[in-house]
């Protein structure tokens, strides 16, 4: 009987490869996006110190949108964690894409965040 793989533990094999090779320092953190169904979240991570300096997701007040889970919603976490990180004195960043398809809702947070002064 073959089974089908879950798809979210297929990701998680995905982002730990990624991770083997990515890591954030206090220079250039690691911007972490993490998506589920109706929320979006990003997070500016120091893996050397283990903290995190920096957050967005959906789930704050100042992300003002209707629908939570689409692309609208990306684009404004996008710049609200940008925009944070800016205010740190962070610019420039290394993308971990959480291992998810750079496309859709993950495309339109990373598009945004370079907009608003992120480089990676």
């Amino acid at each position: 009987m073959i089974t089908k793989a879950d798809k979210n533990a297929t990701r998680r094999k995905r982002h730990a490869r990624v991770r083997a090779k990515v890591s954030g320092t206090a220079a250039r953190p690691r911007l972490n996006v993490f998506r589920s169904n109706k929320h979006i979240y990003a997070q500016l991570i120091d893996d050397v110190n283990g903290v995190t300096l920096a957050s967005a997701s959906t789930m704050d007040k100042e992300v003002n949108v209707e629908s939570t889970g689409n692309l609208e919603a990306a684009v404004k976490v996008g710049e609200l964690v940008a925009k944070r990180a800016v205010e740190k004195g962070v610019s420039e960043v290394v993308f971990d894409r959480g291992g998810y398809l750079y496309h859709g809702r993950i495309k339109a947070l990373a598009d945004a965040a370079r907009e608003n002064g992120l480089q990676f």
